[in-house]
């Protein structure tokens, strides 16, 4: 699933075009992916709108019009929103196409059929429960430490909660543990302040190294050009089971948590 560094790289490549340009059709080639309003609405309201900001939270795009409506985006498993100058080459996994006024079109991709469109007056209808956002100023590590003493749930799960923390998910939290040397099993509670100091810290380190790379690709995962994502490379922890720690050379363990795969190190996250 698209996280926060792979939503953050689209939002930036998508923004200086975007902004300012005004949707002039919209094809929803399988209705389904509207969640709000209808899919006939959406058709009928979004035309003639004009793109004021292009932001994001959490894993969601926030489309910000000049009505002052918001049309949101969410990736989900497997989506991708793609910027072209021509129409898209034939695609079984083509869900919608957003027609702007200079030509261009937006093209969300997605083979899962998982993601979903909303166009609504008020955006925290969609998002306004998700927790804070981890790379702004405000999320401070005694932020963190305040929010992890509230929950008895082991801290992997807790960073994949949307409403703890905002866009953080399977691969990010796992590198973020291993950075910061705790075990994904720790109950949240147990935390002492000095380790939410390294954990919030590692929790920025891992998202910011994932930006500079643009995003991680396994497999479905594109930016706003169709390009791969190169962090999965640079990836520690997250889908190396058996490979040997960077630190200490101990194979790396992959355990279920929730339903999620879970990889660390028993050494260096013991």
């Amino acid at each position: 699933m698209p996280e926060l560094p792979e939503v953050e790289t689209i939002r930036r490549d998508l923004a200086p075009t975007l902004v300012g340009r005004r949707f002039v059709s919209v094809e929803l080639l399988w209705p389904g992916i509207v969640r709000q309003p209808t899919a006939e609405e959406l058709e009928r309201r979004l035309p003639g709108q004009t793109i004021a900001e292009v932001a994001r939270r959490g894993k969601y795009l926030l489309f910000r019009l000049e009505s002052g409506e918001t049309l949101l985006a969410h990736l989900k498993m497997s989506g991708s929103l793609v910027l072209r100058d021509t129409a898209e080459a034939a695609s079984p996994y083509l869900r919608a196409v957003l027609t702007l006024d200079d030509g261009r079109r937006l093209g969300f991709y997605d083979p899962r059929k998982f993601g979903r469109l909303w166009l609504v007056a008020d955006e925290n209808e969609v998002v306004g429960k998700l927790g804070p956002e981890p790379l702004e100023p405000e999320f401070t590590p005694q932020e963190l430490y305040t929010r992890l003493l509230r929950h008895g749930t082991p801290i992997k799960a807790l960073l994949c909660d949307q409403n703890f923390l905002a866009g953080i998910g399977n691969i990010y939290a796992d590198e973020a543990l291993f950075y910061a040397g705790i075990h994904p099993l720790r109950l949240a509670r147990e935390m002492q302040p000095w380790e939410a100091d390294r954990l919030h810290c590692a929790i920025r380190i891992s998202l910011e190294r994932a930006l500079a790379n643009r995003g991680t690709t396994f497999s479905r995962y594109r930016d706003a050009y169709g390009e791969p994502g190169r962090h999965w490379e640079a990836l520690l922890v997250p889908r190396r089971p058996g490979a040997p720690c960077t630190r200490c050379g101990t194979s790396i363990q992959r355990i279920r948590l929730r339903g999620r795969g879970t990889y660390f190190c028993p050494d260096c996250q013991g």
